[in-house]
């Protein structure tokens, strides 16, 4: 099947089935849909499970005629080009799924690509050279340099940390830098790896050199961005061990580099809502509930940190006022990076302080080889929207303290960001009520040496 048929059907079946589930979704289920519902997925409360459960079972059952006709058409496009049918897996991956899409929509066929091979060398055959380390060394120049104003346009431009961001640009960084690795020959699948690791390493050199992000994010984000980049360069490894044609390699190329600003323009036009994720923990006082209460209410200086985390850079707490006694009474969390403002709502002595978060300061120092780096992720990306203090009476006189924060970042794949952000908060967590902890059985031991 050629490029024209191909594109022109999967265009056609895909407004057929949006329409479709358009349809579905608004005279049967009674709720919105656009062609951004398909990035936003379930909304999360808005409804029961059940209710999701039938409305996203209705349309998995409406999607399996389109996918067998997809996987088909995929499957003779993929002969067509002259590539391995193995992957006609990417047909099955989010976000990566519209870039293959386009790809095979653009890639010439075997019999076109092979009558080009005899024509005048590309800007880019003249380009890279053709020994092994220095198509390398041009393949992860050229990638990290396109890497970088793209990283900028979805940042500073779109404010977008997603998946277009941490999942489509490394992939496309991974399967581009193999691709010009092996423009002039097959390259080693080590090789190709090699060269993917290196153009992402370079990458976040660069993002750091010109002050885009500091060291904390870029090594917060080096475990994602890693994998994913060796995963596009074990496809373009595929891709180019066949001997791709200069016209398949340069729209190869071409459709990868763009795939991050696509999926990043996507996401900006669907304005996805920020999950809402909660984290718990919780210390054993050797003290009453009333003991403990006090200093829950208002704590003294922490001693400073001595755990690498906030030694790295994440801000900690360092102490706690309040203004008031009782519902609407004014809290503040001091940070090493400014205050949280906590207005009280729930004011239960001795067993729940209840609070909203109405001011945060930023929830990182970046390191970085400039005086002041300010990353736009540093402002309103990680939001803390409530939080609570529990105390419940144990035996012999002891008590429970549980801190709880309700929190929503905006950074995506959500569950990914969730790992860092979660372990982050139960160390703040940890921080502050051990040192509520030590003051309440200190306090006790004075009580009770006083009586004595």
């Amino acid at each position: 099947m050629g490029r024209g048929p191909y594109a022109l059907i999967g265009c056609a079946f895909f407004a057929i089935k949006h329409n479709l589930d358009r349809f579905v979704a608004t005279f049967l289920f009674d709720r919105p849909w656009d062609v951004f519902s398909y990035l936003k997925g379930p909304a999360r409360g808005a409804e029961s499970a059940m209710s999701q459960a039938a409305f996203y079972g209705t349309l998995l059952a409406m999607a399996l005629p389109f996918i067998w006709t997809g996987v088909a058409l995929t499957i003779r496009r993929l002969r067509d080009v002259g590539w391995p049918l193995g992957l006609m897996v990417l047909f099955f991956v989010p976000f990566l799924n519209l870039p293959f899409f386009l790809l095979l929509s653009l890639v010439p066929s075997r019999s076109v690509a092979a009558a080009a091979r005899a024509a005048r060398p590309r800007l880019l055959g003249r380009l890279i050279p053709e020994s092994l380390f220095g198509s390398a060394a041009i393949a992860v120049l050229l990638t990290a340099v396109v890497a970088v104003p793209v990283v900028v346009l979805g940042v500073s431009v779109m404010k977008q940390y997603g998946a277009g961001l941490f999942v489509g640009l490394p992939f496309a960084l991974g399967f581009a830098s193999a691709v010009l690795h092996g423009y002039h020959r097959p390259r080693s699948f080590v090789s190709c790896l090699a060269v993917a690791f290196l153009s992402t390493a370079m990458l976040c050199l660069m993002l750091l050199a010109f002050a885009v992000e500091g060291v904390i994010c870029l090594f917060m984000a080096a475990p994602i961005m890693g994998g994913l980049s060796l995963l596009g360069a074990s496809v373009g490894y595929f891709v180019q061990r066949r001997g791709l044609p200069p016209e398949a390699a340069t729209t190869a190329i071409t459709v990868a580099l763009l795939m991050a600003p696509m999926l990043m323009g996507a996401e900006w036009a669907a304005e996805r809502p920020a999950p809402l994720f909660e984290v718990r923990s919780s210390v054993d006082v050797a003290a009453p509930p009333q003991r403990v209460w006090s200093s829950v209410v208002s704590f003294s200086d922490i001693p400073p940190p001595t755990e690498w985390l906030f030694r790295a850079g994440i801000a900690y707490p360092i102490r706690a006022t309040i203004q008031g006694r009782g519902p609407g009474a004014m809290r503040h969390c001091v940070f090493n990076t400014g205050p949280f403002v906590e207005p009280i709502d729930v004011w239960d002595e001795p067993r729940l302080l209840r609070f909203d978060v109405v001011s945060l300061p930023p929830p990182m120092q970046e390191w970085t080889p400039y005086k002041h780096v300010h990353p736009p992720h540093l402002q309103g990306f990680l939001t803390a929207e409530r939080g609570e203090f529990r105390l419940t009476p144990l035996a012999r006189g002891g008590t429970r303290l549980e801190g709880t924060t309700w929190y929503r970042h905006h950074m995506w794949p959500a569950r990914y960001w969730q790992l860092w952000s979660d372990a982050i908060i139960h160390r703040i967590h940890l921080r502050v009520l051990r040192h509520i902890r030590q003051e309440a059985e200190a306090t006790k031991r004075g009580f009770v040496s006083r009586r004595s």
